[in-house]
């Protein structure tokens, strides 16, 4: 039988090898190269190579680790020289996915492999495919089809199609082979059908039930030693950055602990313990994680150990990859390739998917490829490969071999010098190989002298040219394949003069100048102006409107400055420029202002009152400095405030000063401010903050007063001593007292430096005893000044009588009017009053209280219920408490107002006068009667109503204007306003008006007869 713990194995190799194909899939992608010769291209002879960057991809490495110039495009191709653009230029394939390991489940649904690979190159790459190094027939197996450039496999086997695969990409250029990737197939059969007998164990023995896997593959790791029953291998073989788990299980009764070391060295802190300690898993693992590793199994039997190699490798990564290159021929190709990994990686070459071989002009040493004389023949794509057991990685290049007859990009120059100037006329033709170079003037072989040399890179070069070296300058190249020539005309004139006045100038913050540019030169060239300030082009547009451009005549510009500013100080250039030569001339401005910003203050010494400091001059701007002012700033105050000095004033060529008059205990921050015939500039740096030393108190409480609190209680208040005059640190205060005719003081001491108030009780003086009081300060230094003596009286208490001559009136159904006179003068005086109201059948505890906000004498109660009898008192407060309440009182609110409205209202409108009349309303047996009625008016879409009043059941109307009317009528009674009548909507012309303001209401005699043109009865709607 197999041992219980395969089929677990089975599943960790399955999870391993997918850790192990995530691993390689993440390599980069291969490179590839061309070397290729095209003869219509060209290159400057003065360049040994032409190099631009491809997109190369790697096995091993990700986008983010490659170095940093491979993600440029590099040239060292010459201005002159003719760039074409990617699209229509030719170029080898290089790989933009290449296939990756892959493991196929023979259980899938699906009965296809797919392989990827895709390429781009100019003309389109066509592909194929390898296996083991075996061309695939796609053509002739029907299993096999491609599909651009990937590889489809239908019914995959693992007798015919397991192995390592290869993707060809090839066009006229050249092909490249990516990396192989590895297809593994992978199934789990089924458990034998056999039945298992039955195992016997008695209690807390240990007992091993054996489990055969089924057919499977991959393949599971083997039997191991007894008791510790599965480990990892004795070698382990990692790649760098994944995760490793390490495994050992051990049978045992009791159950055995698990513990596990490095043998050199300490476990890595990043590994973690799974599984009850039988796992051991290392995450990123590095190259240092390496060494031999035990796990040992122990328990109160015995214990036993396992020891095995954890051995870290790393796949090739590229340090430096080959680019491709134009050369001409016969120049010497130089490339060199370089990776990483462990172990250390081998190289070879491939040029167009073939080996490279040594050869008497090639040499491959160690990465790098030399080829000597390049020839036509070497055109194509190459590729380095850097391999070790673990993965190889590609990269490539395309190498053109240029070959051109020579060209020029402009033909003929026109050059123009001045008289006494070096003159340079350039000769850079377009041609591969490099050409043979002549020069003539005026048909005549030019000779060099002292005055005229050829320089090496085929310049013409005159020193000190003079009015007889006009003419015609012919350059002539020549290679192999062709010649041309070079025509520059040379023109030489007299030199130009500029002028720019006044050269130097002084002028003061906010005034106006102007610098005049004159120009003298050759008439037949035009001059151009460009100015300068501080060696830097002026641009007028971003100096909010100081600069302005003013040119008279062509060869005269001037610049006005306005309204200047300090920042405008400094050297201005006119520069004229013509075809011919550049001339620039400068003159300097000074700016007088208002001095700069003193040195950084540094306080050299600190007293209770004083500050020694010391400062550095600052600029003067042109202007000396007359005198410094020295301010300070602490916590309190508000803001930077200018101290008294010692000696006073500082004069502008002093340096230090003492700052006196400070307060004592006070953190200060201390600033110089410079002023000078101009004005006063800006202050300095803020020195450190220093905090002066402690002293007496100086300052004595102010407002000292008293009055309130309770029965017998004298109530002492001050406003505290601000932080400012504290002087030092245990501030408080020293509250002194006595009763008027007394000689001796008691004192005492209130420890909280915020404290306002002090409070002294004793039963034995009566309300309002008048006290001579005064109040000091102290710190840990001593006692301060006294306040000046005042008088306060001890406290009145709480109202000792009533409220006198309380009267209730009751004013409608709901409301109540009290009045009331306050007690006897006496101790205990109001500041207000409370009235208690409650309903006669109610106690006195459930009712309600208001107070007065003020002394008032009376208080309208609201919110009453009608025909109801109240109870009512009075009682007078105060801050220390409240008073005895008045004897009760007995009111009771008058009946409700009527309940029903008035009915059947009709109206006879003409024009803007309407006549309404109403049933009048008779009230119910517990309801007010009926004294009037009130008629509300409001014209639609305004929200105020106008309201007539009238005994009778009848009125009539003037509208004011016109438009739609809205009238509703209430009655009224001593209880208050009954229920409102239905709406009556009336329209009126807008055509007639009447006078402003104008409403009548007329009793109707009592013989009218009523007619009624039109009655509109509305809804009734909320009371207006």
């Amino acid at each position: 039988m197999g041992s219980p713990w395969k089929p677990l194995l089975l599943l960790s190799v399955i999870s391993g090898l997918a850790d192990f194909a995530r691993a390689i899939a993440g390599r980069p992608v291969s490179y590839a190269a061309v070397l290729r010769m095209k003869a219509d291209s060209s290159s400057s002879s003065s360049l040994n190579s032409r190099m631009r960057l491809r997109n190369n991809h790697g096995v091993g490495s990700s986008s983010q680790d490659w170095p940093p110039f491979s993600r440029q495009r590099y040239s060292a191709l010459s201005s002159q020289e003719d760039y074409r653009s990617e699209e229509s230029e030719e170029f080898g394939p290089v790989f933009l996915q290449e296939p990756d390991d892959a493991i196929f489940s023979l259980d899938s649904e699906d009965k296809k492999v797919i392989m990827n690979c895709e390429a781009r190159g100019n003309p389109v790459p066509t592909y194929s495919w390898l296996i083991n190094g075996t061309i695939v027939d796609t053509e002739g197996d029907f299993r096999y089809s491609l599909i651009d450039g990937n590889l489809i496999i239908l019914n995959a086997s693992e007798a015919i199609d397991y192995g390592r695969y290869q993707c060809r990409a090839e066009n006229s250029i050249g092909s490249i082979l990516s990396r192989d990737a590895l297809l593994q197939f992978a199934y789990l059969g089924a458990f034998g059908g056999r039945t298992r007998g039955a195992v016997s164990v008695r209690e807390g023995q240990g007992v091993v039930l054996m489990c055969a896997p089924p057919p499977h593959s991959p393949g599971v790791m083997g039997e191991y030693e007894p008791k510790i029953e599965a480990h990892f291998p004795q070698t382990v073989l990692a790649a760098k950055g994944i995760t490793v788990r390490l495994e050992c299980f051990a049978l045992g009764n009791p159950v055995p602990t698990i513990t596990w070391r490095k043998m050199s060295g300490n476990i890595p802190k990043k590994a973690r313990l799974r599984k009850s300690q039988a796992v051991l898993e290392i995450p990123n693992i590095q190259l240092e994680d390496s060494g031999s590793y035990e796990c040992k199994a122990e328990n109160t039997r015995g214990g036993t150990a396992f020891r095995g190699q954890l051995q870290v490798y790393t796949l090739p990564q590229w340090i430096s990859m080959i680019n491709d290159t134009q050369l001409d021929s016969g120049e010497q190709l130089h490339w060199e390739c370089r990776a990483t990994g462990k172990p250390k990686p081998t190289y070879r070459w491939l040029r167009n998917g073939e080996p490279l071989n040594s050869q008497s002009r090639v040499e491959m040493v160690n990465g790098e490829l030399i080829i000597h004389r390049l020839q036509q023949a070497d055109s194509g794509m190459y590729q380095c490969i850097a391999e070790n057991k673990y993965g190889a990685i590609y990269s490539s290049a395309e190498l053109k071999i240029l070959a051109s007859a020579p060209m020029f990009s402009t033909n003929p120059v026109r050059l123009i010098a001045t008289v006494g100037k070096d003159v340079s006329l350039e000769c850079r033709p377009r041609a591969s190989p490099k050409p043979r170079i002549s020069w003539r003037k005026n048909d005549r072989r030019v000779q060099p002298s002292r005055r005229i040399m050829l320089l090496r890179n085929n310049t013409l070069r005159i020193i000190n040219s003079s009015r007889s070296d006009e003419g015609s300058y012919v350059c002539r190249a020549e290679n192999q394949f062709g010649s041309a020539e070079l025509t520059t005309m040379l023109l030489v004139k007299e030199p130009m003069r500029v002028e720019l006045s006044p050269i130097r100038v002084e002028v003061t913050v906010g005034e106006s100048v102007v610098l005049s540019c004159k120009v003298t030169h050759d008439p037949s060239l035009d001059v151009s102006f460009l100015w300068l300030l501080n060696n830097q082009p002026l641009n007028t547009q971003q100096e909010g409107g100081h600069f302005e451009y003013i040119k008279t005549q062509s060869s005269t510009a001037d610049l006005m400055i306005r309204s200047i500013l300090l920042k405008h100080a400094g050297k201005y250039g006119c520069r004229a420029q013509t075809s011919a030569d550049s001339v620039l001339a400068e003159a300097e401005l000074l700016v007088r202002g208002p001095p700069g910003p003193p040195g950084v203050v540094i306080v050299e010494e600190i007293t209770d009152t004083t500050a020694t400091l010391s400062w550095s001059h600052g600029v003067d701007n042109h202007s000396p400095i007359t005198t410094y002012n020295v301010q300070a700033r602490s916590p309190v105050s508000l803001g930077w405030q200018t101290v008294k000095t010692d000696p006073d004033p500082v004069t502008g060529n002093m340096e230090s000063a003492m700052a006196v008059e400070l307060n004592p205990w006070v953190e200060y921050e201390f600033r110089v401010v410079a002023t000078n015939g101009i004005g006063t500039g800006d202050p300095s740096t803020p020195s450190r903050a220093v905090r002066t030393k402690e002293a007496v108190p100086s300052v004595a409480p102010a407002n000292v007063r008293g009055g309130n609190g309770r029965r017998h209680e004298l109530v002492i208040s001050w406003e505290p001593v601000s932080e400012e005059f504290q002087n030092g640190e245990g501030f408080g205060y020293i509250v002194a007292f006595r009763a008027n005719g007394t000689r001796g003081w008691k004192e005492k001491m209130v420890t909280s430096a915020d404290s306002t108030t002090y409070k002294y009780r004793d039963e034995t003086f009566p309300p309002l005893t008048p006290f001579e009081v005064r109040v000091g300060v102290y710190n840990n230094k001593g006692d301060g000044p006294f306040s000046e003596v005042v008088t306060v009286f001890s406290a009145e208490g709480e109202p000792r009588e009533p409220p006198t001559e309380v009267q209730a009136f009751a004013i409608s159904s709901s409301e109540i009017k009290v009045m009331w006179k306050p007690p006897n003068p006496g101790p205990g005086r109001p500041q207000g009053y409370e009235v208690s109201f409650w309903k006669d059948v109610e106690q006195e505890e459930t009712g309600k209280k208001k107070r007065t906000t003020g002394n008032e004498m009376s208080m309208l109660l609201t919110g009453l219920e009608g025909n109801m009898p109240y109870l009512i008192s009075v009682k007078g407060f105060n801050s220390v408490g409240q008073g005895p309440a008045s004897s009760p009182i007995k009111i009771s609110t008058k009946k409700n107002a009527p309940s029903l409205p008035p009915g059947n209202l009709m109206w006879i409108q003409e024009g803007n006068n309407v006549s309404l009349s109403w049933d009048p309303v008779k009230a119910r047996d517990n309801e007010s009667e009926v004294i009037g009625y009130k008629v509300l008016l409001r014209q639609e879409g305004r929200g105020h109503s106008r309201v007539m009043r009238t005994p009778n059941s009848a009125v009539v109307l003037t509208l004011p204007e016109g438009g739609t009317y809205i009238i509703e009528v209430r009655a009224v009674s001593e209880g208050g306003e009954g229920a409102a009548s239905a709406q009556v909507r009336v329209l009126t012309s807008s055509g007639v008006r009447a006078k402003s303001g104008q409403l009548s209401v007329q009793n109707l005699p009592p013989s009218l007869t009523w007619t009624a043109l039109f009655l509109s009865l509305m809804v009734p709607s909320f009371p207006l």
